[in-house]
């Protein structure tokens, strides 16, 4: 067992560190205050190649892997967590599933665009009445003729309304069993298409310079064609996306968390009490101390993750625990992070505050902290 990084991993981590530190850094704290999404940084990440890290090259992508897509994740949150969660919904929601299950001609048509960050996609799951009951999707589509007719709504949907946004995924109840069940399928709406409205942008607690809407559908009218992968088997697909893309928010966890201790050791060193720095004070010390392994304990369970789902082989419930690990310590940090420094810890010019307020989400998105203790019990066989 090796969790060294390969020269290739170790070059992509230092670019993306480099490019978080020199042009997100300076900028992302405006976007921030005025709720703007940052065009021109994500227009330079789709330039250094990011949006196709995962990708085959005969797609468009850099022929990387998954793990390179979280390390770059993990670089990007250690400065801000919006641009951070722009590429992950951009890649392991929007473009992987065009990737994964849809046909030549639909991967012809979206995927270059995707994967050089031209275009962004969405990936509309979650539904205002649903929550963590996905299976428990309203939204439908009645096949009429040779096109889908779609009713109904998502909320809570990254990367859906932005002016490069060119589509998002659907997940609809397409039909009923034999058994009575919902039969679940996935199609893709382009940006545009008559009877989808994409609400104005939530009011958020933190990642305030990324991309979220409200989506609605009213007799909203898309090729038949638009189906991705096969006719009921998008409950599925998704569970597919998510295991992965709780890897990906594993690793943006830790990259908060580790961007909490950065912090607070700068702080802890420059900030002077009583004649010394705080950082003589044990307790300031022990709180780093703790701070540090939250952080690297995290990041050897998405590590290990990563590599097992690289390796073809059952990796659930180790992103279930990565995911839920990484997200509560980022939470942790966050906390720790602000009281190190204290009332400067709730002025938004400190990159703490932001910290602060992006980490909650960590243990909701892509599955509560409540869901991955579900999936790791069941596992388990319980």
């Amino acid at each position: 067992m090796d969790f060294r990084l390969s020269e290739e991993h170790e070059a992509l981590r230092a670019s993306v560190r480099e490019f978080a530190r020199d042009v997100v850094a300076p900028v992302i704290g405006g976007h921030y205050e005025r709720h703007t999404f940052p065009y021109e940084v994500v227009a330079q990440m789709g330039k250094m190649g990011l949006f196709g890290l995962p990708f085959p090259e005969e797609h468009g992508g850099m022929g990387g892997d998954y793990f390179a897509l979280c390390l770059a994740l993990e670089e990007l949150a250690r400065v801000d967590s919006s641009v951070a969660i722009t590429l992950e919904a951009a890649v392991s929601l929007g473009a992987m599933p065009i990737y994964r299950f849809g046909t030549d001609e639909q991967r012809a048509r979206w995927l270059p665009k995707l994967l050089s960050g031209e275009a962004l996609a969405g990936f509309g799951l979650t539904e205002p009445g649903t929550g963590s009951d996905a299976a428990g999707t309203a939204t439908r589509a009645v096949l009429d003729g040779d096109e889908w007719v779609i009713n109904g709504s998502k909320a809570f949907i990254t990367n859906s309304g932005t002016d490069i946004t060119a589509l998002v995924t659907v997940t609809a109840v397409t039909g009923v069993r034999a058994d009575g069940t919902k039969e679940l399928s996935t199609i893709i709406v382009p940006s545009g298409t008559p009877g989808f409205t994409v609400a104005p942008g939530y009011s958020k607690v933190g990642w305030c310079a990324s991309d979220t809407h409200e989506l609605t559908f009213d007799d909203c009218r898309v090729p038949a064609e638009n189906l991705l992968g096969e006719r009921g088997r998008g409950f599925a697909q998704f569970l597919r996306i998510l295991d992965e893309g709780r890897i990906a928010i594993a690793a943006l966890s830790v990259g908060l968390a580790q961007g909490c201790v950065d912090e607070s050791i700068r702080y802890a060193t420059e900030r002077h009490a009583f004649g010394r720095p705080i950082g003589d004070n044990q307790a300031i010390q022990f709180k780093i101390a703790d701070m540090e392994r939250r952080a690297y304990t995290s990041r050897l369970a998405y590590y290990d993750a990563a590599a097992r789902m690289l390796a073809g082989a059952d990796f659930k419930r180790h992103a279930a625990i990565a995911k839920l690990h990484a997200s509560e310590s980022a939470v942790d940090n966050a906390r720790e992070a602000t009281q190190i420094h204290g009332g400067y810890g709730f002025m938004n010019e400190f990159p703490v505050a932001r910290f602060w307020r992006d980490s909650k989400i960590l243990e909701i998105g892509e599955g509560t902290s409540e869901v991955q203790r579900m999936i790791i019990a069941r596992d388990l066989g319980l």
